[in-house]
């Protein structure tokens, strides 16, 4: 077998003095046993051309060697992690209110948010529209109105913005006219701000220098969506950090592309999100390189992006995090630790700090299921083989734990069949609790707000208030789940949004003439498309009359100087 022929090779070598290499050493040098040597110094023929070899340096047949262990070999049982958050886990509510849709939402787009947004966007407004077409005051109801639409946007799916205010029988949508025309929606869309003109102004003189603010645009709702977002849930024990992606093909600098993302194009935000439930706990914007995130001497961007989120003055000590091999390194997880949050993820096997040793390496051939493992201090590193090599790091796995999960093997006789292979528990759980903003960009993209606009800050816009809808359907799941009670499906939630702040944009209406039922409106018709023709005799006053009433379906005078139809109703 593979592992037979792997201790074979081993122990024909570990006979033999051994040589310490270079971590830049490749892994197709010589055998182990040319190794052994001491290579010569090497001159080239030509007298420029030939150069000294660099030799490698003796070392002492005593000196402990790494290696990797098999399945089967005892490892130490590192100390569990205690759990110690600042607050008890889950919604920071009063767990004897009942909360409605609509105040949940109001949690994280507040009164005071939305009165900024209006102040902003009238200012704005009325530096844009001059002339002719002067801007008029928008009202909060105005602004309720606005969100109420692009909410119902995101479960009522057209081609166009366009599509829901036509006019034909056959494709008419009757409640977005209800709400508000087609012409003042699309003002407030070219006209909505959230910062300042006059900050936004000042912010586009310091362009070039280092005080310029490339998120200032946006500043306002963005800070105060964050502290949100931590102030009314605080996660439970295993967390994940996560990059997403909010799609976009602006031309803009905050534009990034990832090439293995669903989502190519767009702006990126680093996330760390609940891995039980999927709630968006914290978020940043990336902004782009900076010399200083991309020196070595501060780890690079995945490395700064990690501990620009764990705040564990205000999450607390003993979390698990779990991350994938963008951000996973040695040195993260060591400095993880000394703020007591325990970290777990996969990692690339070229990283600064994995180790270089090939004893008792995983064979390249070795089948499916086998693993090996190695410990440096806290430290753990595991390969196993899947379909490929996959490798894992933590700092709160043993090496041996193992569990088992279910593949499809081909046969001898070409037949696929079911077989438990076993698998290390860090994979197990790394598959389990990864997947934290994954669930959170599910359930976002579902009833997904976004639609495109010419301004870069309105696609955040937009996405904040998917985040705030989201957030609020959990912490509804979670209050729910507490009181065993079924909780409403994200569908279900978002239309009841819709019909809260209906009802609440018609309770703010000024007081209007009650409508008449259909049945009790008297309107004129007339009884052909020309006046000189199809006359009838009015009943009120004998003289000829194109004009009958539809509900009493009586010829009647309809003139300014000879009103029959208003006197004969009264």
């Amino acid at each position: 077998s593979a592992e037979s022929s792997d201790e074979e090779v081993l122990s024909s070598t570990s006979q033999q003095p051994e040589k310490r290499f270079k971590q830049s050493a490749s892994p197709k040098s010589p055998r182990v046993s040319a190794l052994n040597r001491v290579r010569q110094p090497v001159r080239g023929k030509g007298k420029k051309r030939g150069r000294k070899a660099k030799s490698f340096p003796d070392v002492s047949p005593n000196t402990p060697e790494e290696r990797w262990n098999k399945s089967t070999d005892e490892d130490i049982t590192p100390q569990p992690p205690a759990f110690n958050p600042s607050r008890t886990p889950g919604p920071q509510l009063n767990p004897t209110a009942s909360y409605t849709v609509l105040q949940l939402f109001q949690l994280f787009l507040s009164t005071s948010v939305l009165q900024t947004i209006l102040i902003n966007t009238n200012a704005y407004g009325e530096k844009m529209y001059k002339g002719p077409k002067q801007w008029k005051d928008l009202s909060m109801n105005d602004l309720y109105s606005y969100l109420l639409l692009v909410i119902f946007m995101g479960l009522v799916k057209v081609r166009s913005l366009k599509d829901y205010w036509r006019k034909s029988d056959t494709f008419k949508i009757p409640f977005p006219e209800q709400i508000m025309s087609s012409k003042k929606f699309f003002t407030i869309s070219s006209a909505l701000h959230l910062s300042d003109p006059k900050v936004d102004a000042e912010n586009v003189r310091k362009r070039g220098t280092a005080a310029y603010d490339r998120l200032c645009k946006i500043k306002p709702m963005y800070l105060q969506m964050r502290d949100a977002c931590k102030n009314y849930f605080h996660p439970f024990q295993n967390i994940a950090i996560d990059q997403r992606m909010v799609a976009t093909k602006a031309r803009n600098g905050l534009k990034q592309y990832m090439k293995g993302n669903p989502t190519k194009w767009g702006y990126k935000l680093f996330v760390l999100g609940d891995s039980h439930c999927g709630y968006t706990w914290d978020f940043f914007i990336y902004e782009g390189k900076s010399p200083e995130i991309s020196s070595p001497q501060n780890h690079g961007l995945s490395y700064k992006s990690v501990m620009a989120l764990i705040d564990e003055k205000m999450l607390g000590t003993g979390y698990k995090l779990f991350v994938d091999n963008f951000y996973t390194s040695p040195a993260l997880f060591q400095d993880l630790l000394k703020k007591n949050i325990f970290g777990c993820g996969a990692i690339r096997s070229n990283c600064i700090g994995y180790p270089t040793t090939l004893t008792n390496k995983l064979p390249n051939k070795a089948p499916r299921g086998t693993h090996r493992w190695l410990r440096e201090g806290n430290l753990l590193f595991m390969e196993w083989k899947d379909t490929r090599v996959v490798y894992m790091c933590s700092t709160f796995h043993r090496g041996t734990e193992s569990s088992t999960v279910q593949r499809k093997v081909k046969g001898k006789a070409g037949q696929w069949k079911n077989v438990d292979l076993p698998v290390p528990e860090c994979v197990v759980e790394y598959n389990r609790y990864m997947g934290g903003v994954d669930l959170s960009d599910a359930l976002i993209g579902y009833y997904t707000v976004l639609h495109k606009t010419r301004k870069w800050y309105q696609t955040f816009f937009y996405h904040f208030v998917d985040i705030a809808i989201v957030n609020a359907f959990i912490l509804h799941q979670e209050t729910a789940c507490a009181k065993n009670q079924k909780p409403m499906t994200q569908k279900q939630f978002r239309e009841k949004l819709i019909e809260e702040l209906g009802a609440l944009v018609v309770s703010n209406l000024p007081p209007s003439r009650p409508s008449l039922p259909e049945k009790t409106r008297h309107l004129p018709g007339n009884f052909a498309s020309d006046s000189s023709k199809g006359r009838r005799t009015c009943k009120v006053c004998g003289q000829r009359t194109p004009v009958y009433c539809k509900t009493c379906l009586v010829p009647l005078c309809f003139q300014p100087k000879r009103d029959c139809f208003s006197a004969w109703h009264e």
